[in-house]
């Protein structure tokens, strides 16, 4: 494959991202009956109390972060390995809708999640 297919074939997944983002922009979540007969729009509180809160071990890891420590150091201590840690990074991000551990961190704080 030469750098012109290259260059064709990403510009086309950009294209097929961007219009796939587009139409889920237009989306609105909904919860529905079952039968079709209401629609009502999840929004604030009723998305929070959908959302899956961390788990006591994701919360030991968060902590662990905030003391500073790194994926490795934090396998010692709670006696996992460096691979489940980072699994454990991982849902916490996406559950605490952070793009960092910094920003986990912070979100943890703000939410009194961790000390």
């Amino acid at each position: 494959m030469d750098a012109a297919q290259r260059k064709d074939i990403l510009e086309r997944y950009h294209g097929h991202a961007r219009r796939f983002e587009e139409a889920a922009a237009r989306r609105k979540p909904v919860v529905g009956t079952g039968d079709g007969a209401e629609v009502i729009p999840i929004t604030g509180a009723v998305r929070q109390q959908l959302e899956v809160a961390p788990t006591a071990r994701e919360l030991e890891v968060l902590q662990h972060i905030a003391d500073g420590l790194a994926n490795r150091e934090i396998g010692g201590k709670l006696y996992l390995s460096e691979e489940t840690v980072k699994s454990h990074v991982r849902h916490l991000l996406a559950k605490l809708h952070a793009r960092s551990r910094a920003h986990a961190v912070a979100v943890g704080l703000r939410r009194g999640l961790i000390d």
